[in-house]
């Protein structure tokens, strides 16, 4: 009894010995596997366009000044009115031109103690905006616009609120295109790695998308955008 069961343990631990082997042999060979996909090379993809903008925001900012409260209210809406009737004579429709409140600033009240007497109690500020899709024609206004300067009205333009904005609203129409460019390019930076490195490239480990940046081409053409987007991707390889 004792002799069939020594045999019986001995087989069983024969076993076990030949399952542990194979386990570990079936281990080592997925440590190696899981050590090649570890392999990996990061790329980028750009995707660039040009295009033109589709809408115009032109602040025009006048100033005007006065020592009568009423003559200096009823001044700026004789200039507003010049100015719409010039944009409107000039080919921008009524619905294009808005206007804000005008800005009454008293000096008298800002000289802090200083003996010198302004000339003008009163300054306003006045801004007529003009918000369009036709920028051709916006643009040959602003050309003329020393026109109305000839008649009196004093413009402003040196601070960031009265400076001309050119919009584009049409990046939905490139985004999937330019998508496809930048990813198709980082894969064929991929693949030129990939083979000067004398492995194969596998299937994308991670990728992203960066966001879409619309700049001015230059600031001689603000109107002309540079849309671009940086697609980055992590690829597989193996020998």
């Amino acid at each position: 009894m004792t002799k069939q069961m020594a045999k019986s343990a001995l087989i069983l631990g024969l076993f076990i010995a030949l399952g542990l082997g194979a386990l570990g042999l079936q281990l080592g060979n997925a440590a190696i596997q899981v050590k090649q996909y570890e392999r990996s090379v990061t790329v980028k993809g750009l995707s660039e366009r040009e295009v033109r903008s589709d809408i115009v925001l032109w602040p025009i900012q006048f100033t005007a000044a006065g020592n009568n409260l009423e003559e200096l209210y009823n001044l700026t809406d004789s200039n507003t009115l010049k100015i719409k009737n010039f944009l409107v004579k000039n080919g921008v429709g009524t619905e294009e031109i808005t206007f804000s409140s005008p800005s009454i600033t008293d000096k008298s009240a800002q000289q802090w103690g200083s003996n010198d007497k302004a000339e003008f109690r009163y300054m306003a500020t006045q801004t007529v905006t003009v918000y369009s899709k036709n920028i051709e024609a916006v643009q040959l206004v602003m050309s003329k616009l020393s026109e109305l300067g000839k008649q009196g009205i004093v413009f402003t333009g040196g601070d960031y609120d009265s400076q001309t904005e050119y919009i584009y609203t049409s990046l939905n129409n490139i985004k999937p295109a330019m998508i496809e460019e930048a990813t198709r390019q980082a894969r064929e930076v991929a693949e030129k790695f990939a083979k000067d490195s004398a492995s194969k490239l596998g299937k994308i480990k991670k990728a992203s998308q960066g966001q879409f940046s619309i700049n001015a081409r230059d600031k001689n053409n603000p109107h002309i955008k540079k849309v671009r987007v940086v697609s980055t991707v992590e690829y597989y390889l193996s020998d």
